[in-house]
């Protein structure tokens, strides 16, 4: 896996080599900062407004001013890609914090924010994404905001981190039973031909995935119930699967120790995959 060497600070457009972050960087030392990632295929970014968008709601929940204009920040992304003629799959990594100044808590005064961006190669996961993935739960221990992409992710990466040492693809997410998300996706259960996901609330992120499932859902005239689902629910669902930038639409086999049901993708997770691919405009994808 390739990063691409030319990338955007809040100094212009530099090679990587010559990035370096500023002392006493408040991303650094607090987490203070927001970040996007973008999807990319063959070079060109896949719901790149709703990215923008979130990213922006992102730096207003947390009062943090963005040196930018949407319209800008769509222009410097795509110069971005320009400059670093990339053609192949991948992501972009957008991040934002509250700039660099003397260590303290509270914010400081007139200080602009540090923003960097790099490209960086991401082939798509066709083998999951046609036999379905594995999960186990855990519990949710994560602050109220998760709705703000923030960079404070480490209950998420200690959930990813179990997953994997358990041979699982995600970890979901429970609080007190209900289903949340999973520790970098969105989680859906699928039962009597309908969708079942927890509501756009703080306790989640608003996936941008997760907005295209909804609307794909609707072109196929398929209820999608914002309703919070249990753990206990799972053993007996007709379908699961998780959304992503980088997972798209991940069918679920398995949880912990329960097949869903016959342990193969569902058939109404195999019609998602495909308006998915439609509305990314794939065409090489082996599903």
């Amino acid at each position: 896996m390739s990063v691409y060497p030319i990338t955007l600070s809040q100094t212009g457009f530099v090679h990587r080599d010559e990035l370096t972050y500023p002392f006493e960087e408040r991303g650094l030392q607090f987490g203070d900062g927001i970040y996007e990632v973008i999807r990319l295929y063959e070079g060109t970014g896949y719901l790149f407004t709703e990215h923008i968008d979130r990213l922006f709601r992102s730096a207003a929940a947390i009062r943090l001013d963005l040196p930018f204009s949407k319209e800008q920040a769509m222009n410097l992304l795509t110069e971005l890609l320009k400059r670093n003629e990339m053609t192949s799959d991948g992501i972009i990594y957008l991040q934002a914090t509250r700039g660099s100044a003397p260590r303290t808590h509270a914010f400081p005064g007139d200080v602009p924010a540090n923003v960097y961006a790099y490209v960086q190669d991401m082939p798509r996961k066709t083998e999951k994404l046609t036999t379905g993935a594995s999960a186990m739960t855990q519990r949710d221990t994560r602050w109220e905001n998760c709705y703000i992409k923030s960079l404070n992710l480490l209950p998420n990466v200690l959930a990813k981190q179990a997953a994997q040492e358990n041979g699982c693809y995600e970890a979901i997410l429970q609080k007190d039973g209900i289903v949340t998300e999973g520790s970098s996706s969105n989680i859906y259960l699928v039962k009597n031909g309908a969708i079942y996901t927890h509501p756009a609330t703080k306790s989640i992120l608003h996936g941008c995935v997760r907005i295209r499932a909804e609307k794909f859902a609707g072109d196929l005239g398929m209820p999608f119930i914002e309703k919070a689902f249990t753990v206990d629910d799972i053993p007996d669902a007709d379908e699961l699967f998780l959304s992503s930038s980088t997972s798209e639409i991940m069918p679920v086999i398995k949880v912990d120790s329960s097949q869903i049901a016959d342990g193969k993708p569902g058939s109404i997770t195999r019609k998602l995959q495909y308006l998915y691919e439609q509305d990314a405009a794939i065409t090489h994808m082996n599903v």
